[in-house]
């Protein structure tokens, strides 16, 4: 008997993630609801049968689960997860309460496993995990040294209010979820500034990534954009590898490698398009230059749908990969 809880079922993440449990047939025994106090009593759909969402409270994380899709904030996370974890289930958090915790493994399925040290696994950032299934490829094939992001992040990163500030943002209507308005306009600031002058969505790109490649070592930078995109992310990557290669031998690479779909046919104007990713599960990757201002560079241009390969698609991804170390059927 499998028990799987879903909390923040009633948040944009995670009507997504049971959207993902439903398509992909994932297998469990019982399903249960949570959310905070003010969506407790709604009614959600799910393969036919009407579950009731439950508030979470410290009495229902001691009940004994197997697994937990955690999509509720950093701070319901801190307090929450460790009750779950404490009473036996494996958490699969999409906050980035638990990324850079020692001990907490920080998984994108086509990239690394876990080693469940703790039964906390964490959710990477969605810009982050998009990148890095590309990386992985470029890594174990050349060696990276360098990597410098531009993101290009949908309004959708930014839940519910962000999609409104974009659509009522054309009516004239301050901003809710943005310090200016995103309509007809880019934000070069995601979340909050630090004293460098790094945002922390940026610090979250340069850390995880190299936790994720399990490179220490590897030199990393970030600019995080918010343009006016309803969803999908777009980054930038420059690429420093540690062996000499050419375009064409990184397409190839890339056209062989199931874990992403290269777009590269600028002669038709073909290339990875937001609005192509959006509602797909895949990384979609195009638009491969040689740099030749610095030895060994490449560019690569990366899309994928913020909301799936970005946060729910990717935790169940980790779901089924716990499921299976762990002989679930």
């Amino acid at each position: 008997m499998t028990k799987l809880a879903v909390a923040g079922a009633t948040g944009l993440v995670g009507r997504k993630m049971l959207e993902t449990l439903d398509r992909k047939n994932v297998a469990f025994d019982e399903l249960v609801l949570f959310s905070s106090a003010r969506s407790a009593g709604a009614e959600v759909e799910f393969q036919g049968k009407t579950y009731t969402v439950q508030e979470l409270t410290e009495a229902a994380a001691s009940e004994p689960f197997d697994f937990v899709l955690m999509s509720a904030g950093g701070s319901t996370s801190a307090h929450f997860s460790p009750i779950f974890e404490q009473a036996g289930a494996i958490v699969i958090d999409n906050s980035s309460q638990w990324r850079m915790t020692e001990g907490i493994d920080l998984i994108v399925p086509e990239v690394n496993e876990p080693v469940l040290n703790r039964k906390i696994i964490a959710n990477p950032n969605c810009s982050t995990i998009q990148s890095v299934v590309p990386l992985k490829v470029l890594q174990d094939a050349y060696g990276i040294e360098r990597v410098a992001y531009t993101t290009y992040q949908a309004v959708s990163g930014s839940g519910v209010k962000g999609k409104q500030d974009l659509a009522e943002g054309a009516n004239g209507k301050e901003p809710e979820a943005y310090p200016h308005p995103i309509y007809n306009n880019v934000l070069p600031h995601i979340d909050v500034f630090l004293e460098d002058g790094y945002t922390k969505e940026e610090q979250k790109m340069i850390d995880e990534t190299r936790k994720i490649l399990k490179d220490d070592a590897l030199k990393v930078t970030a600019t995080c954009v918010r343009v006016p995109v309803q969803d999908s992310h777009s980054v930038h990557m420059s690429v420093t590898l540690n062996k000499e290669t050419t375009v064409e031998a990184i397409q190839q690479l890339f056209n062989q490698d199931d874990r992403v779909v290269l777009v590269d046919n600028p002669a038709n104007n073909e290339y990875p398009l937001a609005i192509h990713s959006t509602g797909k599960d895949e990384v979609f990757v195009g638009r491969i230059r040689k740099d030749d201002t610095l030895d060994n560079t490449f560019h690569v241009w990366c899309t994928s749908d913020n909301l799936l390969k970005g946060a729910a698609l990717n935790a169940v991804q980790i779901l089924e990969q716990v499921m299976s170390l762990k002989g679930v059927k």
